[in-house]
């Protein structure tokens, strides 16, 4: 069984970081294990591990319990977004880069 360590990136519809700060670690289901419900059609699977997320406060945790477990797992590692620095002021600098368009 397959387990995915990473640190969850904030949505589109945050503005803070909230729930960004914990690793998580995800097992990944198999594809072959889903298969089609006879009577409704809908898309079933015999393994719920895909469901279970487990929280650790640091990387070296999540990598302990996926070894101690004896799991196979990746380690995504986060990237920080660039900080874009802007002002208002900046809009009517005299060394401005490009004219104004109006």
């Amino acid at each position: 069984m397959d387990a995915r360590i990473y640190k969850p990136r904030k949505t589109a519809m945050q503005s803070g970081r909230g729930k960004t700060r914990e690793w998580v670690l995800e097992f990944r289901a198999d594809h072959d294990a889903r298969f089609a419900d006879p009577l409704m059609g809908w898309t079933s699977i015999n393994d719920t591990t895909g469901q279970v997320r487990m929280h650790f406060e640091t990387r070296e945790q999540a990598i302990e319990f996926a070894k101690r477990e004896k799991l196979a797992f990746t380690v995504d590692e986060p990237r920080e977004p660039r900080r874009l620095v802007k002002s208002y002021s900046q809009n009517f600098a005299a060394d401005r880069k490009q004219p104004w368009t109006h």
